[in-house]
């Protein structure tokens, strides 16, 4: 079991606020990383670390849109450790369909604003993109690293749009910005692996499934119905999949995508 240990490798985790960010914090503190905690919201990153080891878990605000900000982030984590070895490229835009968004996402394809997209590619996609640029001659010196993109199936597959209907509501419908950009972590994953061939860090992708957050009985019915495992997902059950690229025990494993999906994208 030593090859998945974290024990003082330094992890930046990007969306730490957010629903599965605040989940891989203590996983990642419980393997022995110093996580650092990366998200817009400050407030929210700091509560995500708060019952963590204060000397070995650091909330830092930045906003991934902006190459300025992200590099001072990675600067300022790089003069506190001298070292960067995970990246975690969880951050995104992604529309809920819990009850407390139910009717929010009412927007065509072809009605979409073209400010929605680019505010989508600008996160999910264009912040994974200036994080990977800014660790990178860290780890180039280091000769090491591990970078892991944050996917969904519907980065795989298109969305079942049958999922959000409902007949007693108003129509809603999985955007194309959350499948576009989750598509392209994918091959970003796949340049990235190839391109840092022999500097000693990998790139790997992490797919997800759907995970259950409050959301209405119909929904997880249908959704579950989808799954070959016959529910959703809970928050939790993708620490392990994460561990495993972060550390010695995928030192193998580069370019690939690991898919935790309960059997979704297996029909």
């Amino acid at each position: 079991m030593r090859s998945f240990d974290l024990t003082d490798r330094v992890v930046i985790l990007t969306g730490a606020a957010g629903l599965i960010g605040r989940h891989y914090l203590p996983a990642l503190a419980d393997a022995g990383a110093i996580v650092v905690a990366a998200d817009r919201d400050r407030a929210g990153a700091e509560a995500a670390i708060a019952e963590l080891d204060a000397r070995r878990a650091l909330a830092v605000e930045v906003d991934l849109t902006r190459r300025e900000s992200v590099r001072e982030m990675v600067l300022d984590v790089a003069r506190r450790f001298d070292r960067i070895d995970g990246l975690v490229n969880n951050a995104a835009i992604d529309p809920k369909f819990d009850a407390e968004h139910q009717g929010e996402h009412g927007l065509d394809f072809e009605s979409l604003p073209l400010d929605q997209w680019q505010a989508s590619l600008d996160v999910n996609l264009s912040g994974a993109f200036l994080c990977a640029q800014a660790v990178a001659p860290l780890m180039q010196r280091q000769q090491s690293g591990s970078v892991v993109n944050i996917s969904s199936i519907y980065g795989l597959v298109g969305p079942d749009q049958r999922l959000y209907e409902r007949e007693d509501g108003p129509r809603q419908v999985k955007p194309v910005t959350y499948t576009v950009t989750k598509a392209g972590l994918i091959g970003l994953t796949r340049y990235l692996a190839t391109y840092w061939r022999g500097t000693g860090i990998r790139a790997n992708t992490l797919t997800l499934g759907g995970v259950f957050n409050a959301h209405d009985d119909e929904f997880v019915r249908r959704y579950s119905a989808r799954t070959l495992l016959g529910r959703m997902a809970q928050a939790d059950e993708y620490n392990g999949a994460l561990i495993f690229l972060l550390s010695e025990a995928s030192a193998y494993m580069t370019g690939a995508n690991l898919v935790v999906d309960g059997g979704w994208t297996a029909w």
